[in-house]
């Protein structure tokens, strides 16, 4: 004879389990959704650059005719030989890596001093000191021009490199010492207290502990430093002035006028201008991955 369990009132039934290939299932639609979104946004981003490519080698017949969406009749190369020897294409090129490398070298060594010193120094008033600098980061450019030609005008410094250089080393280092101290602040203190039981000095201590631990941090700032100097335009178009010391964005505003506008040559010289940062980009990107991981894992 079979008998029937019921449970009794009051108890707690079990729950229940969900299905692992519903929810893999879930998750892998998930996936998929994000993938289309991410891909669609890449190529929405890379149209501007399929135009830039197409008008490059465009004639400027053809743009005239047919507009800057139309296909080219024919390759034309009359623009990029163009840009090049108007502008003096490697004398930019040259002008503009020996700044944005120098403001990336030094902003990334003033950083590092100052945030030192806030970080780990403990000088007084120091959240008053990095609000300073955050502060720093916010003033828009156009507030700061007028100072800084005045004092260039003053002290000799006007149209020469040094001048953007020391400019830029400061305007890049105030954001670096912000980000900086702020790591900074968090570094654990058992290795600066042995350091110190080994009879380590505070020079000792910043090149022997703390730079090897900031690496990958440093060269992420040394990155962006270098890519953010390159692509400046407003500074160095009005302390700048002569052919000799102008960089590859002021070289390009060059080809335009008020009623005039070689659109085919303009292209051709963006797509000149832009294959140096593209191979900058492609060389580092693996230190700069490896930068965001480690201070991801941090």
């Amino acid at each position: 004879m079979a008998v029937t369990l019921i449970p009794a009132e009051g108890t707690a039934r079990a729950p229940r389990q969900s299905r692992p290939g519903r929810d893999r299932r879930r998750r892998g639609a998930a996936r998929w959704v994000v993938l289309a979104v991410v891909t669609i946004a890449a190529l929405a981003m890379l149209v501007p650059f399929a135009f830039m490519l197409l008008n490059a080698f465009k004639s400027p017949a053809d743009y005239s005719s047919g507009g800057p969406l139309s296909w080219p009749t024919e390759f034309y190369t009359k623009g990029l030989r163009t840009y090049w020897t108007t502008v003096n294409f490697p004398l930019k090129l040259w002008n503009s890596a020996l700044i944005a490398g120098s403001v990336a070298v030094l902003g990334v060594v003033v950083s590092l001093l100052n945030a030192y010193a806030l970080g780990i120094g403990r000088v007084r008033g120091r959240l008053w000191i990095v609000g300073l600098f955050l502060l720093a980061n916010m003033l828009p450019q156009e507030a700061l021009i007028y100072p800084l030609y005045y004092v260039a005008k003053e002290i000799g410094l006007y149209n020469t490199r040094l001048s953007v250089i020391i400019i830029f080393t400061v305007i890049q280092s105030a954001f670096g010492t912000y980000l900086l101290a702020s790591v900074l602040s968090t570094f654990p203190r058992s290795l600066l207290e042995a350091a110190s039981l080994d009879g380590a000095g505070k020079w000792t201590v910043l090149w022997r502990v703390v730079f090897p631990n900031l690496r990958p941090t440093l060269a992420v700032l040394l990155i962006f430093f270098f890519i953010w100097t390159w692509n400046e335009f407003l500074i160095p178009l009005v302390m700048l002035i002569d052919n000799q010391t102008q960089t590859i964005p002021v070289a390009l505003a060059s080809l335009q006028g008020d009623r005039l506008m070689d659109a085919p040559t303009t292209n051709a010289g963006s797509l000149i201008s832009l294959v140096p940062a593209i191979l900058f980009f492609l060389i580092f990107q693996r230190t700069l991955a490896r930068g965001i991981t480690a201070g991801a894992e941090k």
